[in-house]
């Protein structure tokens, strides 16, 4: 095969994976967007559903399991903790996503701490954890949205800052 040959075939195979590379990251940007616009779809939706819940959920019912189902929300709880604290510690950036994950059901456990409280001492002692539990979460989201990027002063010369 001639040189001339071998070059434009390179130069084609060249342009026909920058054209590749063009179409999958165009792709990927109208999938992230699809996503979105379904998610806030979803936002929507779930409104007119929360309202017949509402309407159609008897006031109180009696559940099978229930120390299963408060025990295994603090197990997530705990889960979630120790697996941000081990990827914290280690600096991966995962520890971001446990931190998000265990806010959220910190604050599930305590929703439901006070929202199946008898009034009383039961109350009482269910604000005290959903207290505890507003912590737990407000620390989890400030692991989660931190930037932990280092400050400009720390980077070398003529580097830029990365995205997170």
């Amino acid at each position: 095969m001639g040189t001339e040959k071998r070059h434009c075939r390179k130069r084609f195979m060249g342009w026909t994976l920058l054209l590749l590379g063009v179409a999958v990251g165009a792709s990927v940007v109208a999938l992230r967007r699809w996503s979105l616009v379904l998610l806030g779809a979803a936002a929507v939706l779930l409104v007119p559903w929360m309202v017949v819940l509402g309407l159609t959920l008897p006031a109180d019912t009696e559940a099978r399991n229930w120390s299963v189902a408060w025990i295994g929300l603090d197990v997530l709880m705990a889960a979630g903790c120790a697996a941000t604290a081990l990827l914290g510690l280690r600096g991966d950036a995962r520890a971001r996503l446990t931190a998000s994950a265990t806010a959220a059901v910190a604050v599930l456990d305590a929703w439901f701490d006070m929202t199946t409280a008898r009034p009383g001492t039961e109350l009482t002692r269910a604000v005290a954890c959903a207290a505890a539990e507003a912590a737990l979460a407000a620390v989890c989201v400030r692991l989660a949205v931190r930037d932990r990027r280092a400050p400009r002063e720390c980077q070398p010369p003529g580097r830029s800052r990365p995205h997170p």
